[in-house]
Protein backbone atom coordinates (compact mmCIF):
# COMPACT_ATOMS: atom_id res chain seq x y z
CA UNK A 1 0.00 0.00 0.00
CA UNK A 2 1.07 3.74 -0.92
CA UNK A 3 1.12 5.87 2.10
CA UNK A 4 -1.64 7.66 0.58
CA UNK A 5 -3.88 4.94 0.38
CA UNK A 6 -3.56 4.19 -3.41
CA UNK A 7 -2.31 0.78 -4.33
CA UNK A 8 0.26 0.35 -6.98
CA UNK A 9 -1.27 -2.85 -8.80
CA UNK A 10 -4.32 0.11 -9.63
CA UNK A 11 -1.24 2.65 -10.80
CA UNK A 12 0.05 0.46 -12.80
CA UNK A 13 -3.08 -0.51 -14.51
CA UNK A 14 -3.88 2.83 -15.25
CA UNK A 15 -0.23 3.08 -16.82
CA UNK A 16 -0.45 -0.15 -19.01
CA UNK A 17 -4.17 1.44 -20.09
CA UNK A 18 -2.92 5.11 -21.02
CA UNK A 19 -0.07 3.04 -23.23
CA UNK A 20 -2.42 1.01 -25.01
CA UNK A 21 -4.69 3.35 -25.87
CA UNK A 22 -1.61 5.72 -27.31
CA UNK A 23 -0.76 2.77 -29.64
CA UNK A 24 -4.07 2.38 -30.70
CA UNK A 25 -4.35 5.83 -31.85
CA UNK A 26 -1.00 5.44 -33.68
CA UNK A 27 -2.30 2.40 -35.55
CA UNK A 28 -5.50 4.70 -36.25
CA UNK A 29 -3.31 7.59 -37.27
CA UNK A 30 -1.01 5.10 -39.48
CA UNK A 31 -4.06 3.88 -41.12
CA UNK A 32 -5.54 7.22 -41.83
CA UNK A 33 -1.98 8.48 -43.59
CA UNK A 34 -1.49 4.77 -45.74
CA UNK A 35 -5.46 4.52 -46.62
CA UNK A 36 -5.21 7.54 -49.40
CA UNK A 37 -1.77 6.43 -50.79
CA UNK A 38 -2.99 2.60 -51.28
CA UNK A 39 -5.96 4.18 -53.19
CA UNK A 40 -3.70 6.63 -54.88
CA UNK A 41 -0.97 3.47 -56.09
CA UNK A 42 -4.35 1.62 -56.96
CA UNK A 43 -5.72 4.49 -59.05
CA UNK A 44 -2.46 5.08 -61.09
CA UNK A 45 -1.88 1.25 -61.82
CA UNK A 46 -5.44 0.99 -63.13
CA UNK A 47 -4.52 4.26 -65.54
CA UNK A 48 -1.84 2.42 -66.82
CA UNK A 49 -3.63 -0.09 -68.30
CA UNK A 50 -6.32 1.85 -69.29
CA UNK A 51 -3.41 3.60 -71.31
CA UNK A 52 -1.77 0.62 -72.96
CA UNK A 53 -4.66 -1.22 -73.63
CA UNK A 54 -6.17 1.84 -74.68
CA UNK A 55 -4.47 2.04 -78.49
CA UNK A 56 -5.41 -1.62 -79.32
CA UNK A 57 -8.97 -1.61 -78.26
CA UNK A 58 -9.31 1.47 -80.47
CA UNK A 59 -7.55 0.13 -83.51
CA UNK A 60 -9.15 -3.47 -83.11
CA UNK A 61 -12.34 -1.44 -82.29
CA UNK A 62 -11.29 0.61 -85.81
CA UNK A 63 -11.28 -2.61 -87.37
CA UNK A 64 -13.98 -4.64 -86.47
CA UNK A 65 -15.66 -1.29 -88.21
CA UNK A 66 -13.72 -1.47 -91.42
CA UNK A 67 -15.86 -2.94 -94.57
CA UNK A 68 -12.65 -2.90 -96.59
CA UNK A 69 -10.15 -3.73 -95.32
CA UNK A 70 -9.06 -6.92 -93.13
CA UNK A 71 -6.93 -6.50 -90.02
CA UNK A 72 -4.25 -9.00 -88.62
CA UNK A 73 -1.00 -9.37 -86.64
CA UNK A 74 1.96 -10.95 -89.30
CA UNK A 75 4.41 -13.19 -87.38
CA UNK A 76 6.56 -10.34 -86.23
CA UNK A 77 3.40 -8.51 -84.33
CA UNK A 78 2.65 -5.77 -86.25
CA UNK A 79 -0.30 -4.32 -87.00
CA UNK A 80 -1.24 -4.84 -90.92
CA UNK A 81 -4.38 -5.32 -93.08
CA UNK A 82 -5.25 -6.51 -96.75
CA UNK A 83 -8.11 -5.48 -98.71
CA UNK A 84 -11.69 -7.69 -98.77
CA UNK A 85 -12.29 -8.86 -101.98
CA UNK A 86 -16.15 -9.25 -102.32
CA UNK A 87 -16.57 -10.48 -105.58
CA UNK A 88 -15.60 -13.33 -107.21
CA UNK A 89 -15.07 -13.49 -111.23
CA UNK A 90 -15.39 -17.24 -112.86
CA UNK A 91 -13.39 -16.41 -115.85
CA UNK A 92 -10.40 -18.15 -116.18
CA UNK A 93 -7.00 -16.49 -117.98
CA UNK A 94 -6.78 -18.16 -120.93
CA UNK A 95 -3.73 -17.86 -123.00
CA UNK A 96 -4.23 -17.83 -127.12
CA UNK A 97 -3.77 -21.14 -128.86
CA UNK A 98 -0.19 -21.16 -130.87
CA UNK A 99 -0.59 -20.52 -134.27
CA UNK A 100 1.46 -23.05 -136.85
CA UNK A 101 3.47 -21.86 -138.80
CA UNK A 102 3.87 -23.51 -142.43
CA UNK A 103 7.74 -21.87 -142.80
CA UNK A 104 8.38 -24.35 -139.70
CA UNK A 105 10.18 -27.96 -140.43
CA UNK A 106 6.69 -29.83 -139.83
CA UNK A 107 9.19 -32.30 -137.72
CA UNK A 108 8.92 -30.12 -135.26
CA UNK A 109 5.51 -30.23 -135.22
CA UNK A 110 5.77 -34.01 -135.08
CA UNK A 111 8.52 -33.81 -131.81
CA UNK A 112 5.68 -31.78 -129.86
CA UNK A 113 3.11 -34.37 -130.67
CA UNK A 114 5.74 -37.13 -129.57
CA UNK A 115 6.96 -34.98 -126.46
CA UNK A 116 3.65 -34.78 -125.10
CA UNK A 117 2.48 -37.91 -125.26
CA UNK A 118 5.34 -39.18 -123.17
CA UNK A 119 5.01 -36.14 -120.72
CA UNK A 120 4.54 -36.92 -116.98
CA UNK A 121 2.08 -34.80 -115.04
CA UNK A 122 4.85 -33.19 -112.82
CA UNK A 123 8.77 -32.33 -113.86
CA UNK A 124 10.73 -34.97 -113.57
CA UNK A 125 14.29 -32.53 -113.84
CA UNK A 126 14.99 -34.43 -117.43
CA UNK A 127 13.89 -31.42 -120.00
CA UNK A 128 16.48 -31.42 -122.05
CA UNK A 129 16.89 -35.11 -121.93
CA UNK A 130 12.92 -35.64 -123.21
CA UNK A 131 13.10 -32.71 -125.66
CA UNK A 132 16.17 -34.38 -127.29
CA UNK A 133 14.39 -37.81 -127.78
CA UNK A 134 11.51 -36.16 -129.07
CA UNK A 135 13.43 -34.12 -131.83
CA UNK A 136 15.54 -37.87 -132.62
CA UNK A 137 12.26 -39.87 -132.65
CA UNK A 138 10.69 -36.83 -134.67
CA UNK A 139 13.66 -36.58 -137.14
CA UNK A 140 14.25 -33.01 -136.77
CA UNK A 141 17.42 -33.24 -135.99
CA UNK A 142 19.82 -36.88 -137.35
CA UNK A 143 21.77 -37.39 -134.10
CA UNK A 144 21.21 -37.39 -130.13
CA UNK A 145 22.29 -33.93 -129.08
CA UNK A 146 25.55 -34.16 -126.48
CA UNK A 147 25.02 -31.00 -124.15
CA UNK A 148 23.84 -32.02 -120.84
CA UNK A 149 22.58 -28.61 -119.39
CA UNK A 150 19.53 -27.08 -120.38
CA UNK A 151 21.20 -23.83 -120.99
CA UNK A 152 23.59 -25.56 -123.46
CA UNK A 153 20.77 -26.44 -125.65
CA UNK A 154 19.91 -23.62 -127.68
CA UNK A 155 23.54 -23.34 -128.74
CA UNK A 156 23.95 -26.54 -130.16
CA UNK A 157 20.73 -26.54 -132.02
CA UNK A 158 22.20 -23.39 -133.69
CA UNK A 159 25.72 -24.61 -134.49
CA UNK A 160 24.90 -28.56 -134.90
CA UNK A 161 21.10 -28.61 -136.39
CA UNK A 162 20.78 -25.55 -138.46
CA UNK A 163 17.92 -24.31 -136.11
CA UNK A 164 17.96 -20.36 -135.82
CA UNK A 165 16.90 -17.44 -133.48
CA UNK A 166 13.38 -16.00 -133.89
CA UNK A 167 12.38 -12.42 -132.67
CA UNK A 168 10.43 -13.87 -130.19
CA UNK A 169 10.70 -12.70 -126.32
CA UNK A 170 7.18 -13.75 -125.56
CA UNK A 171 6.48 -17.52 -124.87
CA UNK A 172 2.98 -17.63 -125.65
CA UNK A 173 3.70 -16.22 -129.23
CA UNK A 174 5.89 -18.57 -130.19
CA UNK A 175 4.98 -20.99 -133.28
CA UNK A 176 3.76 -24.56 -132.89
CA UNK A 177 7.42 -26.89 -132.82
CA UNK A 178 9.84 -24.27 -131.10
CA UNK A 179 12.22 -24.75 -128.86
CA UNK A 180 12.07 -22.58 -125.70
CA UNK A 181 15.36 -22.09 -123.49
CA UNK A 182 15.26 -20.33 -120.42
CA UNK A 183 17.61 -19.85 -117.15
CA UNK A 184 20.58 -18.11 -116.19
CA UNK A 185 23.71 -19.35 -115.33
CA UNK A 186 22.80 -21.14 -112.14
CA UNK A 187 19.65 -22.56 -113.77
CA UNK A 188 17.88 -23.77 -116.94
CA UNK A 189 14.80 -25.20 -119.07
CA UNK A 190 13.65 -26.37 -122.37
CA UNK A 191 10.65 -27.11 -124.15
CA UNK A 192 8.27 -27.43 -126.74
CA UNK A 193 5.63 -25.51 -127.77
CA UNK A 194 2.38 -26.94 -128.02
CA UNK A 195 -1.20 -26.37 -129.63
CA UNK A 196 -2.28 -25.13 -125.93
CA UNK A 197 0.93 -25.05 -123.75
CA UNK A 198 4.29 -26.19 -123.17
CA UNK A 199 6.16 -29.80 -122.84
CA UNK A 200 9.52 -31.06 -122.15
CA UNK A 201 9.39 -34.16 -119.28
CA UNK A 202 5.76 -32.92 -118.33
CA UNK A 203 3.15 -30.41 -120.11
CA UNK A 204 1.86 -27.58 -118.57
CA UNK A 205 -0.18 -24.91 -120.18
CA UNK A 206 1.49 -21.90 -118.58
CA UNK A 207 5.31 -21.10 -119.90
CA UNK A 208 8.09 -21.65 -117.29
CA UNK A 209 8.71 -19.12 -114.86
CA UNK A 210 12.20 -18.67 -115.49
CA UNK A 211 13.81 -15.72 -117.64
CA UNK A 212 13.23 -16.90 -121.19
CA UNK A 213 16.43 -16.81 -123.16
CA UNK A 214 15.27 -17.21 -126.55
CA UNK A 215 12.91 -19.36 -129.07
CA UNK A 216 14.23 -21.66 -131.60
CA UNK A 217 12.82 -23.02 -134.83
CA UNK A 218 14.40 -25.05 -138.04
CA UNK A 219 13.03 -24.29 -141.32
CA UNK A 220 11.93 -26.43 -143.60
Amino acid sequence: MHRYGKSLPRKHKIHNFARDSQKHLSRWQIACIYAPMRRLALFIFLGSCCIAFLPAMTQADASSKSSSRFYYNDPTGRRVSAPIVRHYWPARIVHPLAQVDPKIDPKLRRAASIAQERAHAHSKARCWRYVKEALVAAGAVKSYPKTAYAAEAGGELVRSYGFRRLPIHDPYSAPVGAVLVYGNKSRGHVEIRTRDGFVSDYHSRNACFYPLVAVYAKFS
